[in-house]
């Protein structure tokens, strides 16, 4: 954890920080795990307040210590909280209404986000309830727990690549749970790459993450894969300049349609390339004045 943050104040706040209490606690020591995920969230290592906390499932019996020990102590510098294994909407619901509690008794004044993993069946027939909900900010794909929920039926090769963008239920669960978070405007978050030496296989998951199955974030589980998957999810130069090209000569034209490059383009398609020069400024490119004037004037 001490790693992440030192890393994350190397680089700055391009990506967050997800301290684990559902696997990252020693079998007897989920209290003391709790205690210490409390103290490092209001250390003054936590720079830039994008660290959030994946706590026990809603059913276990350490969940609401989790939530007791650590919203009680870091509502203020807490990012959200990752509930995992929910089984329906009702349990995230549930959950959302003690995390609420315990962040207003703090003292907390806006909503804390709250991610859920859908790595279970009944998770992901509820995924467009669960995105609806207004505290969820992020669904996250747990690819792991969801294979082993199947008892063998879907191969373990599925849970890496290639298998993981090919076996029918693994694309089903994915594209399903996809549509869900742009349906309601929430973040779509794409499962670990288990291979932490070759970050080519990193970069490749993030690539085809992100271009075949619209996800727009992904977890890392090591520090060597987090430039990898930066590196992927934030759009090209050339996409920049096209952007900025294609929108200077929009706002020339009142933002009525243009042709370009022997191409139609109107307000439909400038929300797209609105988004290209959104996307490059949060990972933290250096825009064109052109762009940085356009991103401007539209905000």
């Amino acid at each position: 954890m001490a790693k992440s943050m030192a890393l994350q104040q190397e680089l700055g706040p391009l990506f967050d920080i997800t301290f684990d209490c559902e696997d990252g606690a020693a079998a007897g020591a989920e209290p003391e795990h709790a205690q210490l995920v409390a103290r490092l969230l209001n250390d003054e290592g936590n720079r830039f307040n994008r660290i959030g906390v994946r706590v026990h499932e809603y059913g276990s019996p350490f969940f609401a210590g989790d939530v007791t020990v650590i919203v009680g102590a870091a509502a203020q510098r807490l990012a959200y909280i990752v509930l995992p294994k929910a089984d329906s909407v009702d349990d995230v619901a549930r959950a959302i209404e003690l995390i609420n509690k315990h962040a207003s008794k703090a003292g907390r004044d806006t909503p804390l986000p709250v991610h859920v993993l859908i790595e279970t069946h009944g998770a992901l027939r509820d995924a467009y309830a669960i995105a609806a909900l207004p505290q969820v900010e992020c669904l996250s794909f747990g690819i792991m727990d969801f294979v082993s929920a199947h008892y063998g039926a879907i191969p373990g090769s599925a849970m890496r690549t290639p298998g993981q963008f090919t076996h029918p239920l693994i694309v089903r669960a994915k594209l399903e749970m996809v549509a869900a978070c742009h349906a309601h405007g929430k973040i779509p978050s794409h499962n670990v790459t288990t291979e932490i030496k070759d970050t080519a296989v990193v970069a490749n998951d993030a690539q085809r993450a992100a271009a075949e199955f619209g996800f727009t974030r992904m977890w890392s589980i090591h520090p060597d894969q987090i430039k990898p998957i930066i590196k992927a999810f934030t759009p090209r130069l050339s996409e920049v300049n096209e952007a900025t090209l294609i929108l200077t000569e929009a706002k020339a034209a009142a933002w009525g349609p243009i042709a370009q490059n022997g191409r139609l383009h109107d307000r439909a398609s400038y929300r797209y390339y609105w988004t290209v020069l959104q996307r490059a400024k949060l990972a933290g490119l250096a825009l064109p004045e052109a762009a940085i004037a356009i991103v401007n004037i539209v905000t």
